[in-house]
């Protein structure tokens, strides 16, 4: 994804004009862990004004073990500011600050696996009021942006994002549950996408995001479509600088459940060779579905809290698999 390919200007921040696809989406995702207390999470807001809402989710991975999560769908009517259902997205300095928070309900889940049946999670989980924010100082570079010509490959495809920026910061905050308090003083990550998305364009893949105590940090996606092509990019941040991905090796090891349980990794730039481990602490099974024509379209998310080694750094991050499941099949498994 070099930085040469793509326009990236300080209103790209902002929210974008929708196209006329159904589809359209426009998002904003942070996260944020406290290497300390080795706790964390993320919010999403995806705008979906053209089908009259937005997709909000909320994962927070607390000291305990225990997740504290929301997803809803509240309704929008423009796409003029990220802010419904609690969330709100402030841009406090274009391409160097941005704050996220969320006030509301939170859904506490003592044991994840009970994330394999949301309904009924949603129905009867235990819920206890929340508040989740932080403010995102700028580590890196931008990385990414809106593609200068129809020619330019787009991160994850352009049936799922056409505009696409990424970015290492520095983060504090604050999560907030019931009577409980913990403070952030970490690290995090934060993309910005726009254009037409559906969950299930993508066949599957594995992204991997961390932040070291360093400043260090790396951003890492493998890509499968349908026909079997794989893309290996992203970047490694070093000393405040992206080093483009040259190639990337993915080994899984697996739960009986076929969730990632610990990853390594081979990255390669034309500076460096390196290998990151990755364990996952705490795992969010989560599903996206879309009704189609055809029947409903399945897809499985795990959102993984990971710690990552990376020499003797030890840092924190997320491992996300995407994939579709067929015929009951998880397709990317075990890849």
């Amino acid at each position: 994804m070099s930085d040469d390919k793509y326009i990236m200007r300080p209103e790209h921040e902002f929210t974008h004009q929708p196209d006329s696809s159904v589809n359209f989406n426009e998002s904003v995702y942070t996260n944020a862990f406290d290497p300390k207390g080795e706790f964390g999470g993320w919010m999403r807001l995806g705008n979906r004004v053209n089908e009259g809402y937005a997709e909000l989710s909320v994962c927070l991975y607390l000291p305990d073990g225990r997740i504290a999560c929301q997803f809803q769908r509240p309704a929008i009517t423009s796409n003029d500011r990220h802010e419904a259902g609690g969330i709100k997205y402030t841009v406090n300095e274009p391409l160097k600050s941005v704050t996220m928070s969320y006030d509301g309900e939170l859904i506490i889940v003592d044991n994840p696996e009970d994330l394999r049946n949301p309904q009924e999670l949603f129905a009867k989980g235990p819920r206890l009021p929340g508040h989740a924010s932080w403010t995102h100082v700028a580590e890196s570079p931008v990385h990414g942006g809106e593609p200068i010509d129809d020619t330019v490959q787009t991160m994850y495809g352009r049936d799922f994002s056409l505009g696409h920026f990424n970015q290492h910061s520095r983060a504090r905050g604050v999560i907030k549950v019931g009577d409980q308090s913990w403070e952030i003083d970490g690290h995090g990550w934060r993309d910005h996408s726009w254009g037409p998305r559906y969950w299930q364009a993508i066949y599957f893949y594995r992204l991997f995001l961390a932040n070291f105590p360093n400043g260090d940090g790396f951003m890492l996606l493998k890509i499968t479509d349908q026909a079997g092509n794989v893309r290996r990019q992203g970047v490694l941040l070093v000393d405040g600088q992206y080093e483009e991905v040259m190639d990337l090796e993915v080994q899984t090891d697996w739960t009986d459940s076929q969730d990632p349980a610990f990853v390594r990794l081979g990255v390669m730039t034309a500076k460096r060779k390196v290998r990151i481990d990755g364990e996952i602490l705490n795992l969010a099974p989560l599903r996206n579905r879309r009704k189609t024509e055809e029947g409903v379209l399945v897809s499985r998310v795990a959102e993984g809290f990971t710690r990552f080694t990376w020499g003797e750094q030890v840092g924190y991050g997320m491992t996300e698999y995407i994939e579709r499941i067929e015929d009951g099949k998880i397709v990317g498994y075990p890849l």
